[in-house]
């Protein structure tokens, strides 16, 4: 090249670069392009080119530029640094990881390098070498509020939520402005049942930002957890609209609790569906395609998906359905994500399946592409929304058919989930076009453990701080559960049974301090709520025999915790709300055969009580026929629940060899 090309060539670039620090991109790129009719392959040109793109948010092109810098130059530790990022913009995590690698090797103390590999790794839900990648990007150094809130995201997977509080703490104070770190450190506070920090931290990423929507929702179910109730109805109003704007606002388990509706909460899990997680194509074939021929199986095989195999309201009542499934015609496999606690619930449920595979450290993508090399013919979602659950697994279509049962009690509204499991009750033909799946009707919707021990111990009234005399109501719901109009009932109730009293789960000062200012408020003496202890599960279910009747909740019933009193032979009254959360009580005691505790208004519910606490023959005698009716109840028959279920999977599976798109499917009782 001639001098005066040569010095064409350094001025183009130059001007190029000045071009590019005042944003004028287009006129950069112009001169970018002259340089290389210039020198063809000049890499200062290319690499300019590459960081336009992908700062307009062509990051394919931005990746091309960069590779073609890497062909002359190998070595350029830049070079393989900013096509991680253009890949890592693409969604290509497992690529990017491999470009930092690349670069790491060539200059192994780039601290920031580190921690956009941290980025990465996270990205791919390998929690445990983006903590390290983190790690040591700050130990090099890189002491910069996304490495903090990204390592402090990576402990949060981990379940280290104490760890995770501090690194959020170390982003806030290197960046006071930062509303997610704000917002993910409510997150670890309330998973710690710091709620009152929890709340503190949601209001400083409101604060921050006021349209950052799941902050709404889960500053309202953290005061939820606490009984703080104040402006209750303007906060579930306000929360409502956001979720009426099509925002995902709330996670759809907290709007449970909160509304008994069954369209807001199908339009509360589509918002959360479209913006978490939504149909994903990176595995293909987003829906159930046609079997191969000759593709049936001798087995069904299918899926348990869960991260609750462990002692949790989920493995209580689904591990004698584990055990009594039909192995000459069922093959089970379980896919558990959550942490390997080791308990007797854990190895129970273990031992019940053909393949027991813990996948807690692997990611969404490989766990469906597991799913799917394992032959999985029915996927079955016992998660939905709740904590720990991972959707995006079924968004990626492990299983040609998908079906949510039992953990999440509402519609998941998501194209990839083809079945819910429910029954007339929990789900009648009025309310069915709130539910985007096909409904499976089963005869009683909740399968139960029939094998569930209790304690033989027999608690006295004083060791569990309970008066002497006196009528005791109790409720062990979630305090999540508990809203100020159900709260009003019960003191209602007290206030019409002289010398009664409501035993509640305790948890911390600030709950039981609310709650018994709530109960003042209402003109009941606060000493007459009485709060127990967490227990053992054999302890806990002994509990339910000292007490005389359980008061339900709404907007959200009690379910699994429902079928716990039923089975230790304490009556539940209930109250048939909108939602299936708010008719799965009445839907467990039609199952248990006593549906005449099943008030249909808040009125009815309150009068009932008093009409039992006042009649202690009426209550002895639902005491009799609920001890007398137990082993032969439809709720706790677990050989029928699993034979029922054990038709809808065949029923599904017949469908999708035959070609047949799902559909509603109806078992009857055997």
């Amino acid at each position: 090249m001639t001098r005066d090309l040569t010095a064409q060539l350094e001025r183009a670039l130059r001007e190029a670069r000045l071009l590019h620090q005042a944003g004028r991109l287009d006129e950069a790129r112009a001169l970018c392009q002259r340089a290389l009719t210039l020198r063809p392959g000049q890499t200062q040109a290319l690499t300019l080119l590459g960081i336009i793109s992908a700062q307009t948010g062509d990051f394919p092109r931005a990746v091309a530029f960069f590779d073609e810098v890497l062909v002359a130059e190998p070595r350029n530790v830049g070079a393989h640094n900013n096509r991680a990022n253009a890949l890592r913009a693409l969604q290509r995590p497992a690529e990017a990881v491999a470009s930092y690698d690349r670069a790491i090797a060539l200059q192994p103390d780039h601290a920031p390098i580190y921690s956009s590999r941290g980025h990465a790794l996270f990205d791919l839900q390998r929690y445990e070498d983006a903590l390290a990648s983190l790690d040591r990007a700050i130990a090099l150094g890189f002491n910069h509020p996304a490495a903090w809130h990204v390592r402090g995201n990576a402990l949060y997977s981990l379940e280290r939520f104490q760890e995770a509080a501090a690194s959020y703490e170390r982003a806030i104070a290197l960046d006071p402005k930062g509303a997610s770190s704000h917002h993910n450190r409510g997150n670890a506070l309330a998973m710690l049942g710091q709620y009152e920090s929890a709340i503190a931290s949601y209001d400083g990423a409101i604060a921050l930002d006021p349209g950052s929507a799941a902050s709404h929702g889960e500053r309202l179910h953290a005061r939820m957890q606490i009984a703080d109730w104040r402006d209750f109805g303007p906060e579930v109003a306000r929360l409502t609209a956001r979720i009426e704007r099509n925002e995902a606002a709330s996670n759809p388990f907290t709007l449970l609790s909160l509304v008994d509706s069954p369209a807001l909460q199908r339009l509360a899990a589509r918002n959360w569906v479209r913006e978490k997680c939504p149909p994903d194509d990176a595995l293909g074939a987003r829906r159930p395609l046609p079997p191969l021929p000759g593709s049936r199986s001798q087995r069904i095989h299918v899926g348990y998906f869960s991260a609750d195999f462990r002692a949790h309201a989920t493995v209580s009542l689904t591990a004698g359905l584990f055990e009594a499934h039909d192995r000459s015609r069922f093959e089970l496999t379980a896919f558990a994500f959550g942490s390997d606690t080791q308990d007797e619930m854990r190895r129970r449920a273990a031992a019940a399946f053909d393949r027991f595979l813990d996948v807690g450290k692997q990611s969404d993508h490989d766990i469906a592409r597991l799913a799917r090399s394992s032959g999985i013919d029915v996927a079955v979602d016992l998660g939905g929304f709740t904590r720990g659950s991972r959707p995006r697994i079924f968004a990626l279509r492990a299983a040609p058919l998908q079906v949510s049962y039992l953990g999440y009690l509402g519609t998941m509204s998501a194209e990839y989930m083809d079945y819910l499991v429910a029954d007339d009750t929990v789900i009648p033909q009025a309310l069915r076009m709130h539910y985007a799946e096909k409904i499976v009707y089963l005869p009683s919707y909740q399968v139960n453990d029939s094998k569930r021990p209790i304690a033989p111990r027999r608690f006295t009234r004083e060791e569990l701080g309970l008066p002497r005399q006196g009528f005791v109501f109790c409720c062990l719901n979630s305090t999540y559960k508990l809203t100020p109009d159900t709260f009003d009932g019960w003191m209602r109730i007290l206030t019409r049974v002289p010398g009664s009293v409501l035993y509640l789960l305790g948890g911390s000062p600030a709950l039981e301090g609310n709650l018994r200012r709530e109960a003042q408020a209402r003109g009941v003496a606060g000493d007459r709520i009485v709060f127990g202890a967490r227990l053992p599960p054999d302890e806990y279910l002994a509990r339910y025999r000292t007490v005389d009747l359980f008061l339900d909740t709404l907007p959200y019933n009690a379910g699994t915790t429902a079928s716990d009193a039923l089975w230790a032979g304490l009556p539940v009254l209930t109250c048939t709300g909108v939602t299936f959360a708010g008719r799965v009580g009445s839907s467990v005691l039609r199952a248990a055969g006593l549906p005449e505790l099943v008030a249909s208004t808040p009125q009815q519910y309150e009068q009932l009580a008093v009409e039992l606490a006042s009649n202690p023959a009426r209550l002895a005698g639902v005491r009799t026929n609920l001890t007398e009716g137990l082993r032969t109840a439809a709720l706790f028959d677990t050989a029928a629940s699993t034979r029922h279920l054990e038709a809808a999977y065949a029923t599904m599976y017949e469908r999708y060899q035959a070609g047949l798109p799902p559909e509603d499917i109806h078992v009857s009782p055997t």
